[in-house]
């Protein structure tokens, strides 16, 4: 079925030239109006959204408990803020470079893979995308659902009585914090990408005041000292591979962020917004999360000798009800911040790019939040065989994706991309390669794949595992690199009757 809208062609064909033959019909198994380009007058996102971002996202529970992490494997002070430093400057290169596509193109991610891998083969890069998402949505919200409890058993202790039996896995007060936090989220998603902006712009400043009056209540505690490390820090050549791996992991971390930056990017006024708000949310945001990190820990390990594990044990341990239950609707506010920007836009966009003609993002959110319900998160979060295979297993594929969609962009395209195509299933389409999926993205992928896998599974090659992602990055771009059919591609983007990304 082939769409015949004259709005929607014209908001793909603006820069078109006079002399460009006529385009290819626009297909609604490829376009509705939530996977076509942004316009620039409805650009919103400013350089201090994608700074309240990073502000959130940074300093979620989860890259707490890794920091935390490399303060008990041995590393001090200065060592903990060298590896985050490292690795927010690769960061910080590639969520610019991945962010500038999705400005200059205002495609979601899923529209940009149809780019290496072809109008079908897209699906693959967008699935694996949005199923890692789909799972943590639900893991993160029972997560945040913990904290509920504790709030409100802290305020009302008669609720404990509700926390005592199992209904599929969860009590009775479980199940009523999952829903309340569930439905929250749902009806945010609802209202789409502008109301995300808009509670990520609310949270951001909240949580780095929380953040850092728990560091500095920590310190106090710990009588205006910290320990800058354990008996057990690690000297030498240990240490520098601890340091670098830590890096290495950092970035890991965001392996799913620089591959879908462009559904956030797409939306930002300007190209300097995206430069300027990763800037202070990555390099100077995380040196003062590091910063955090690094008071908590040694504040603590001098208090009682004991490592915290993750600021939601700072928050539980505060003595005043009062306090606790602000701190806890802090991290309750960072948790939900999180999962939106993380979790929820992803799989949206996945789901909206698999089924264009019924679904748009409100109702693909539906379907995610539904998802993350029915998979009884809970019950995966205490499986480690479905945290380290499954989502371990899909987490490895993250950077083949990524080096080969960058190298195709940016070295054999040169960010010349001819966007009306990606919206056409007709066979000369630009990107329709063969039954609309690229064989050579594909031919790089799987080595890519394979290798990135039996590093993550296989116990002699544990000491590459932090460097899976890069390996797995680079590997793809090169074998694609080498494969691309250069030429062809260089004639797709020549003349005056291409459309250059600059679609609105």
């Amino acid at each position: 079925m082939l769409i015949d809208q004259p709005r929607a062609q014209k908001r793909l064909d603006t820069v078109t030239a006079t002399t460009a033959p006529e385009p290819h019909p626009l297909s609604s198994r490829l376009y509705n109006i939530d996977l076509a380009p942004t316009k620039t007058e409805g650009r919103r996102w400013s350089g201090y959204s994608i700074f309240t971002l990073w502000a959130n996202d940074v300093h979620s529970l989860g890259n707490y408990g890794f920091a935390l992490g490399l303060f008990a494997l041995g590393l001090g002070g200065w060592q903990i803020l060298l590896a985050l430093g490292i690795g927010s400057a690769l960061l910080f290169v590639l969520l610019t470079i991945s962010g500038y596509m999705g400005h200059k193109t205002g495609i979601p991610f899923p529209v940009m893979a149809r780019i290496a891998f072809g109008v079908r083969g897209a699906q693959l890069a967008s699935l694996i995308r949005g199923g890692v998402a789909i799972v943590w949505f639900g893991i993160q919200t029972f997560l945040a659902s913990l904290v509920l409890r504790v709030l409100l058993i802290a305020v009302a202790p008669g609720l404990e009585s509700m926390d005592q039996n199992s209904i599929l896995g969860l009590s009775t007060l479980g199940w009523i914090t999952f829903a309340t936090l569930w439905l929250v989220q749902t009806i945010v998603v609802q209202h789409g990408m502008d109301m995300i902006r808009k509670y990520e712009a609310f949270a951001g400043p909240i949580i780095l005041v929380t953040m850092a009056a728990l560091a500095i209540w920590v310190v106090v505690e710990a009588g205006g000292s910290i320990a800058w490390s354990t008996p057990d820090h690690l000297t030498g050549g240990v240490m520098w591979r601890e340091i670098f791996a830590g890096a290495a992991l950092w970035v890991s971390i965001y392996a799913t962020f620089v591959l879908n930056f462009c559904d956030f990017t797409r939306a930002c006024k300007a190209r300097s917004s995206i430069f300027k708000g990763n800037f202070w949310g990555i390099p100077i945001n995380v040196l003062f999360f590091g910063v955090i990190v690094v008071a908590m820990a040694g504040g603590q390990f001098k208090i009682n000798g004991q490592i915290v594990a993750s600021p939601a044990d700072i928050v539980h341990s505060i003595p005043n009800t009062f306090l606790l239950v602000i701190a806890s609707l802090a991290l309750l506010i960072l948790t939900i911040a999180v999962n939106l920007m993380a979790n929820f836009v992803a799989p949206i966009y996945a789901l909206t790019n698999l089924f264009p003609k019924h679904l748009n993002f409100a109702r693909a959110g539906l379907v995610s939040a539904v998802i993350g319900l029915v998979i009884l998160p809970w019950n995966l979060y205490n499986s480690p065989v479905v945290i380290n295979y499954f989502l371990g297993g899909l987490g490895a594929l993250l950077g083949p994706l990524f080096g080969i969609i960058i190298a195709d962009y940016w070295l054999i395209r040169r960010a010349k991309i001819n966007v009306p195509e990606l919206y056409t299933d007709e066979p000369s389409g630009a990107y329709h390669y063969r039954h609309g999926i690229n064989p050579r993205a594909i031919a790089a992928f799987v080595p890519a794949a394979a290798l990135s896998l039996l590093i993550a599974f296989t116990p002699a090659l544990a000491s590459l595992a932090a460097f899976a992602w890069f390996i797995g990055a680079g590997l793809g771009a090169m074998i694609y690199f080498m494969l691309a059919d250069r030429k062809a591609t260089f004639e797709d983007v020549s003349g005056e009757s291409i459309a250059v990304a600059s679609v609105h």
